[in-house]
């Protein structure tokens, strides 16, 4: 066996680095990247209700269920692993440990105690594993995903006694109360939903006895057949997870399942080639960040973040996409401006994805040529009310520029077109060529969520203004949003030009640079050194806040060098906006600035800061740069450790802030570690 798994390792390194168009870039590649990287990141934790989101940590493929580990000190729950997860609208555990190892000796017929274990929990990139060492026996379970529906449990019992060993292998289970409810099936046990047509199979192939109790909370399934070890000998079982949102996912996918069981050695090397070319992919960048190890360690924990919050299509999603984190409720569906910045991350390891996820969101593009602000499963549940912050445009060309793909710009184009003009349909309130953020509703709590910065101090006086049937404005010009346009028009010119679409590259083009002037003169007060959004009635700058829509323009490159300059000592002022975790959304020495409560008041968001990373870069301030990329790194809590990736940090303390297992931090990290400009 030992041999055999060797020669298996090097043939995987072998056609991973084939397949890898970075490969001979560094000799260093060559590795087994998912033996090397483990433990980047600790999901370790039983949930304590069935809604707690705590303890979440590991999916893949897109499957809509998922696992934590043990936590190392919970012994009564050795033998198996946290969880599943349910995701759909929102997210439920089945239960603590729905599947859970019992050994019996059938000589004896007393239950091996897996709590005297002593025990070792692993989170290898895209496997969890859990190795439990008895004086006699060492038992290894190892979980993947065979599929966008299936995951495989594979265990493993090893007799390391000097005699013969009679074992009996079975799993036990118990489900959280709130609508769920167990049933026997033909190879197992299967979960039904009281309130969905959803399914959970728990099986496999083998003979088995499945008792379950009166209230259909808790089953024991028992293999029948007697495993006899002799010294030294081991015996390998496996079990289907499951989870359908209907009985045709199930029927579709019935054939496979026996595939699994009868040839799981080829789930586990499948999976081991993926997630290697993953990795290789993503840590083949030239970058001086990436030739320190605790940098490396990130930039994997960044794609584990990534490929755990994928969704593959589901009820009213037609594509793969990414959500923000599966470990915060409300969180369960595809957002606009987060897809399209996930986007630019994906295509650095997993192109298919990027691109995929671009779809997701334009898959809801309506006839006016608006993009929903966020989409679910359920399409009752999606946002009209507003879009998002235009960067699709951009999206696409960097997948472009990775890929080389002209059949999948062809594709977004007329998409792009009609999206960016939609901006100058509906919210132009003056039609005088600069926008606004605004709703489809008239209300203003739906225009800031359109800014993507919800309670930002720069709209606490914001008025609505109607423009036609079918938009309103906020009453002030914002920045940000008319930089973002202006790259947007630059972007579709390029992408125009690829498509040998001469005139409307020139007319973009003209646009842009109109734009950006306009954008430079009216936008900037030259005495605060500043970007400010501008009152639509007088002109007026709004300077009652400084936050990440002032260096917008730098990131741009609309600024000139003299106004570069005003902003950078902004950005490099330790009491305005280099702080311990740098770019805070509101200035630091603001009266309003409050990071604990205001959510777009100072907490850092890694988006913006990325965005202040490359505006610095822009007007040749690398120096500058790369201090406050530093200071990102080094000062987030956790973040060279084993923790999540946090939804946003405290700027002074450097805590991490709400979600966990963020995407679009996620996203912004790996870009600035694999970033060669």
């Amino acid at each position: 066996m030992k041999l055999t798994y060797i020669s298996l390792i090097a043939g995987i390194i072998s056609l991973s680095s084939c397949l890898n168009p970075s490969a001979g870039k560094k000799e260093k590649q060559a590795v087994d990247f998912q033996e090397q990287y483990s433990n980047v990141l600790n999901i370790q934790g039983i949930p304590a209700k069935q809604y707690d989101l705590k303890p979440f940590g590991f999916s893949d493929l897109g499957a809509w269920h998922g696992y934590a580990l043990p936590h190392q000190d919970s012994t009564d729950y050795y033998g198996g692993f946290a969880g599943p997860l349910s995701m759909k609208m929102w997210g439920q555990w089945l239960g603590k440990n729905l599947s859970q190892l019992v050994l019996t000796d059938a000589t004896t017929n007393q239950q091996i105690d897996l709590t005297k274990a002593k025990a070792e929990m692993i989170y290898k990139p895209g496997m969890l594993q859990q190795k439990l060492q008895l004086p006699k026996l060492t038992i290894d379970i190892q979980l993947v995903f065979a599929s966008n529906r299936t995951s495989l449990i594979h265990t493993s019992v090893l007799n390391t006694s000097k005699e013969e060993k009679q074992i009996k292998i079975g799993w036990k289970g118990q489900l959280f109360e709130k609508e769920l409810q167990l049933a026997k099936n033909a190879n197992g046990v299967q979960v039904n939903y009281e309130k969905s047509d959803e399914i959970f199979l728990i099986q496999n192939q083998d003979k088995k006895e499945v008792s379950i109790t009166k209230d259909k909370l808790s089953y024991q399934m028992d293999l029948k057949e007697v495993q006899s070890l002799k010294a030294g000998e081991k015996t390998v079982v496996t079990l289907l997870h499951s989870h359908y949102f209907n009985e045709q996912e199930k029927l579709a996918e019935a054939g496979l399942l026996k595939t699994y069981l009868s040839n799981p050695e080829q789930v586990f090397t499948d999976n081991k080639l993926r997630w290697n070319g993953y990795l290789s992919e993503a840590l083949s960048s030239e970058t001086e960040l990436l030739e320190q190890e605790k940098n490396r360690r990130l930039a994997v924990k960044c794609v584990q973040t990534l490929l755990t919050n994928w969704r593959s299509p589901a009820g009213d999603l037609q594509h793969d996409g990414v959500f923000p984190s599966a470990a915060y409720q409300g969180f369960y569906g595809f957002w606009s401006w987060d897809s399209w910045k996930q986007a630019v991350a994906l295509v650095r390891f997993n192109p298919e994805l990027a691109k995929s996820n671009i779809l997701s969101m334009f898959q809801y593009q309506d006839e006016m040529g608006m993009v929903a602000d966020c989409v679910y499963f359920d399409p009752r549940e999606n946002n009209w009310r507003d879009t998002k912050a235009p960067l699709a445009a951009w999206a696409v060309l960097e997948i472009y520029k990775k890929t080389n793909d002209l059949d999948f710009v062809r594709n977004m184009y007329p998409k792009l077109v009609k999206y960016h003009e939609w901006w100058y349909q509906y919210r132009d309130h003056d039609q005088n060529g600069l926008c606004e953020y605004g709703s489809t509703d008239g209300t203003i709590i739906a225009a800031k969520w359109e800014s993507g910065m919800d309670n930002a101090v720069r709209f606490d006086d914001a008025k609505m203004l109607q423009n036609n049937d079918h938009g309103w404005s906020m009453d002030q010009e914002s920045v940000d949003l008319n930089a973002y346009l202006f790259a947007e028009k630059e972007q579709l010119a390029q992408l125009a030009s690829l498509l040998e679409k001469k005139e409307e590259a020139r007319n973009f083009y003209a646009q842009a640079n109109l734009l950006k002037d306009r954008i430079a003169k009216e936008f900037y007060d030259a005495d605060k050194g500043f970007f400010y959004d501008r009152a639509i009635k007088t002109g007026k700058l709004l300077t009652v806040q400084q936050g990440p829509e002032g260096w917008i323009p730098l990131y741009t490159k609309i600024a000139n060098q003299e106004q570069a300059k005003g902003v950078k000592s902004l950005l490099t002022d330790s009491t305005k906006f280099a702080t311990k975790v740098p770019f805070p959304t509101l200035v630091a020495d603001h009266h309003k600035f409050n990071p604990l409560k205001g959510y777009w008041r100072g907490p850092v968001w890694l988006d913006q800061a990325y965005f202040g990373i490359q505006a610095l870069k822009n007007y040749g301030y690398k120096q500058e740069a790369d201090a406050l990329t530093q200071k990102l790194l080094h000062n987030a809590e956790g973040l060279l450790q084993d923790a999540p990736i946090r939804e946003n940090y405290h700027p002074i303390t450097g805590e991490g802030l709400n979600a966990n297992h963020f995407s679009w931090s996620a996203a912004h990290y790996l870009m600035l570690l694999t970033d060669e400009n």
